[in-house]
């Protein structure tokens, strides 16, 4: 029997979200907002759009990981030059976030493998699109199902999304 062996070269934190694909782990910047709209994302010390000074040129499909609330939110769209709309209301003033890109280089979403820390139950979506929930999954489980979403339904924590 062949030895399975994964040597992988990028990982991130998963936060769940039922909302919002795993992002790649490129992170395009990280910064705290500076006021409250229902879903968006307000920061006045940022550029989101593509020209100006520093501009971030931020696209629809992006995705923001609130790391004080611990919620997840794909860009729908860029409204201005310091704010974004939000497919999911996660924001609030002075809450820490960090923008990622939603799908690598060649423009398409990348899937994952996944490092489980604390078992549970994992409802994720695979690459196919299959929507499968794994039952008790031990801690310490390395799973090698090329995986776009995790669940916020899932109870298994810990997560390490593994490239």
């Amino acid at each position: 029997m062949p030895n399975l062996k994964l040597q992988v070269s990028r990982a991130l934190s998963v936060i769940k979200s039922s909302n919002t694909n795993i992002p790649m782990p490129n992170v395009i910047t990280t910064s705290s907002t500076t006021a409250t709209t229902a879903n968006k994302l307000v920061d006045s010390t940022k550029n989101f759009s593509s020209s100006g000074v520093n501009p971030l040129n931020i696209q629809v499909g992006d995705i923001v990981y609130n790391y004080t609330a611990l919620q997840a939110a794909v860009v729908t769209n860029v409204d201005s030059a310091t704010q974004l709309s939000l497919n999911v209301n996660i924001m609030a003033t002075t809450q820490v976030y960090k923008l990622y890109s939603g799908t690598n280089i060649a423009g398409s979403i990348e899937p994952c493998v996944l490092y489980v820390g604390t078992g549970g139950t994992l409802s994720l979506t695979t690459a196919g699109g299959d929507i499968v929930d794994l039952l008790n999954v031990p801690s310490g489980t390395f799973l090698p199902i090329q995986t776009i979403k995790i669940s916020g339904s899932s109870s298994a924590s810990d997560i390490i999304a593994l490239w």
